[in-house]
């Protein structure tokens, strides 16, 4: 049986569950958010009988036995965040705690079986500068790149470069509670000696993630399920600078052109290296293509989006997954 472990409002397992349906095989999907909710469960270790869990569905009855899986897809879970009823907010927040105490344990616990994303791994596989580390040893041009809340570390940085990006780290969104509106950071190229013009205290009260700016014929998306690639041409430098040239996610509203590419072999061994250097058996990976033609490493998400590639290419990535998945399941 393959455990889909993922949350109630993400639109990626639903293509794939489809494929798996389609071709019989049993799956249990674990909404997270919902698991004291929806969900009966229950893990035991025996001293004579050894550890096996189970967990049942209550609205559906479809259940689910530890023994029998062999297969995981960890696709962005959530915290547990649902009570069947209600008590006192202390207990609530206590018993939820709980909750997501004993998921990110059945997550460690299940870390044994095929996974593609790894509660173990997907966290730490996720730091830039371990990608880059990772990627410069495999011998891929990659950005330089600065991460400083010193003034004087980033003019130093800067100096070598006209211009530069400016990129979120690990929060790309900022909401205005005052308004009620998100503000979107997106990449942005700046000019070395304009940021060199700010105060001292726009340097020291954060993190800056800096890189210098590559110009780009064209960029890709690459994404791997274990060992198949499925590579995506955007062509974000037929926009505006604000509507995906710097930034493609920019250009996705405005109809930014994308196409299946013919991956060249050596960058395709990269991708696959790469995520086995990391433990990882899926990755999306951004690609800069120069106007030389040379292929740049941005950095790998390694729990990216995908359907929309899908969707705007026809490579069917949702059945790759489910394959996969059954493949191993069978093993």
């Amino acid at each position: 049986m393959i455990l889909i472990i993922t949350n109630k409002e993400d639109i990626h397992p639903t293509p794939v569950i489809e494929h798996l349906e389609r071709m019989g095989i049993p799956f249990f999907r674990l909404n997270t958010e919902s698991l004291l909710s929806d969900y009966d469960f229950e893990w035991v270790w025996d001293s004579e009988n050894g550890d096996d869990f189970h967990i049942r569905n209550v609205h559906t009855g479809i259940e689910a036995y530890g023994h029998d899986i062999n297969s995981v897809w960890e696709r962005r879970p959530l915290v547990p965040a649902e009570l069947r009823h209600l008590n006192k907010a202390e207990i609530n927040r206590h018993n939820l705690k709980e909750a997501h105490g004993f998921l990110s344990f059945l997550l460690y616990y299940l870390g044994d079986r095929f996974c593609l994303g790894h509660h173990l791994y997907d966290r730490s596989a996720a730091s830039k500068m371990l990608q880059l580390k990772v990627a410069g040893e495999l011998g891929i041009r990659t950005p330089d790149t600065c991460f400083s809340n010193s003034k004087s570390a980033i003019e130093s940085f800067c100096r070598k470069f006209e211009t530069v990006c400016l990129k979120s780290i690990d929060n790309d969104n900022i909401w205005f509670e005052d308004i009620a509106k998100e503000h979107i950071l997106y990449t942005q190229e700046i000019k070395s000696e304009d940021l060199t013009k700010l105060d001292n205290e726009s340097f020291s009260q954060t993190v800056s993630y800096l890189q210098n700016y590559i110009e780009k014929a064209f960029e890709l998306r690459i994404t791997v399920v274990d060992t198949k690639i499925f590579a995506c041409k955007i062509d974000s430098q037929k926009m505006g600078k604000r509507l995906g040239q710097i930034d493609w996610r920019q250009g996705l509203d405005y109809d930014m052109g994308h196409s299946k590419y013919d991956l060249p072999t050596w960058v395709a061994d990269f991708c696959t290296t790469f995520l086995h250097r990391l433990h990882l058996n899926f990755g999306c990976f951004d690609f800069i293509v120069t106007p030389e033609g040379e292929y740049v490493f941005l950095e790998c998400n390694p729990n990216g989006q995908w359907l929309w590639i899908e969707h705007e290419t026809g490579m069917d990535i949702s059945k790759c997954i489910a394959e996969t998945l059954s493949e191993h399941d069978n093993h």
